[in-house]
């Protein structure tokens, strides 16, 4: 049975992890007491007619962290968890995130706290226009540009755009399309953006098996959420001759060790609203066991504090390639590195989706049109880039990934706060 033990935070993770590097790297204090706190948190009540003609009343968040190196960056999750605290840690996550990517963002993120599944179409799309209003003027192309989550998708994004762009004005509305990132190719979406996150993952994995002299040919990995990332993320492992051998979501575990066929599983998601449950060519697992499973790659890619100190040691992989946003508490993390597991930090490993977001907001401010044969091979060129810089401050400061890539990033920010200096 897996021992029960408190979780930590996730904004509690986000300050520890932050504190190691700052004092690693011997950060600036003004600095430091800046990138501690967020610039600015919004919390937004607002009311929506529903199908029966009854009015509920939502509660939206949008945290933005920081924006010394450009406008905030970063997604809108429908989740019933989602609270201030957590959007404040994916807020921070992001600053560091694009930082490290060398994108000229900051980091924001927020979303509404709601269980989708519980709403029709209809009253989910006059939930996220009515979002947006309530949003107003604290999003904007050079403002704070969101983006898909949790939950969200790129007809969510279709929506905020064609919401912001009408409260515009009509010589504005082109250019207002770019407040949002992840939208429909046919609404200025960009080619490839969808399976952006997914394909960061994999090119991450394979920069550590170079790096570890590793063939990934028949190497058995297992991945928690299927969603978008980890359904992209299986697609391209499958590509490497990789074995996806076990998958859990919200609606059950399965497991053949055998293998797990990405395509034909995610087929029939598609017929069974999204969930993995009731597969027949995998068996039903044990949800506590799932991350004790031999394999060689966990990828978890669902909702933060998955991997704990409760279930840490029983892990038997040799690498974690965290395709969500904080998935490994802190305690769980000193655990795996003392097994000697290498952990590929969320803010290089998952950032595959925000490198294609800057792609699709530079599509759309030069009026281009990308094809996906141009936007993969400059999502790889700068997860290579990013790969390496982390090796290397890692390296150089004799710590782990995590750190050596926070380091990475709190470098770029702190010239630009040494050489802009502090208004007044």
């Amino acid at each position: 049975m897996e021992t029960k033990t408190k979780k930590t935070g996730m904004y509690e993770n986000v300050q520890v992890q932050f504190n190691k590097a700052a004092d690693v790297m011997k950060l600036d204090e003004g600095v430091r007491k800046i990138l501690s706190s967020t610039n600015s948190e919004i919390v937004v009540h607002f009311p929506v007619k529903m199908d029966n003609g009854k009015t509920e009343v939502f509660t939206g968040f949008r945290v933005q962290h920081n924006n010394a190196l450009g406008p905030y960056k970063g997604g809108l999750r429908y989740h019933p968890t989602l609270d201030i605290d957590a959007a404040r840690a994916l807020a921070t996550w992001m600053t560091w995130k694009t930082a490290l990517a060398g994108l000229p963002y900051g980091g924001g993120k927020g979303g509404i706290e709601i269980d989708p599944s519980k709403y029709s179409l209809a009253e989910l799309e006059r939930i996220t226009r009515r979002f947006t209003f309530a949003l107003g003027e604290n999003i904007g192309p050079d403002i704070d540009i969101p983006a898909p989550d949790v939950n969200t998708n790129a007809q969510t994004m279709a929506w905020i755009a064609d919401t912001f762009a009408s409260t515009k004005p009509p010589s504005t509305r082109f250019t207002s399309m770019s407040v949002v990132t992840g939208k429909p190719v046919g609404s200025g979406g960009l080619e490839g953006r969808d399976r952006a996150t997914g394909f960061g993952v994999v090119a991450t994995i394979k920069s550590w098996a170079a790096a570890k002299g590793i063939e990934l040919k028949n190497k058995k990995y297992i991945v928690q959420g299927f969603g978008n990332v980890g359904y992209w993320a299986s697609h391209f492992l499958k590509e490497s001759g990789a074995e996806l051998i076990a998958v859990q979501d919200a609606s059950g575990t399965i497991y053949n060790d055998k293998g797990i066929d990405p395509e034909d599983l995610f087929q029939y998601c598609l017929t069974n609203k999204g969930n993995i449950a009731g597969y027949k060519k995998a068996d039903a697992f044990h949800a506590s066991e799932f991350f004790a499973i031999p394999c060689d790659i966990i990828i978890p890619a669902a909702l933060g504090n998955q991997i704990t100190e409760g279930n840490a040691s029983r892990i038997k992989a040799v690498l974690i390639a965290e395709g969500a946003n904080g998935p490994t508490d802190t305690i769980a993390e000193e655990i795996l590195l003392s097994k000697g597991i290498d952990i590929i930090p969320d803010i290089l490993c998952n950032s595959g989706g925000v490198i294609g977001s800057y792609f699709e907001w530079l599509q759309n401010r030069r009026a281009e049109i990308w094809k996906i044969e141009k936007v993969l091979p400059l999502i790889q060129e700068k997860i290579d880039t990013a790969f390496n810089e982390t090796v290397a401050a890692a390296k150089k400061h004799k710590t782990d990934w995590r750190t050596g890539a926070y380091v990475v990033a709190l470098e770029r920010i702190e010239r630009t706060y040494k050489e802009r200096g502090v208004f007044p």
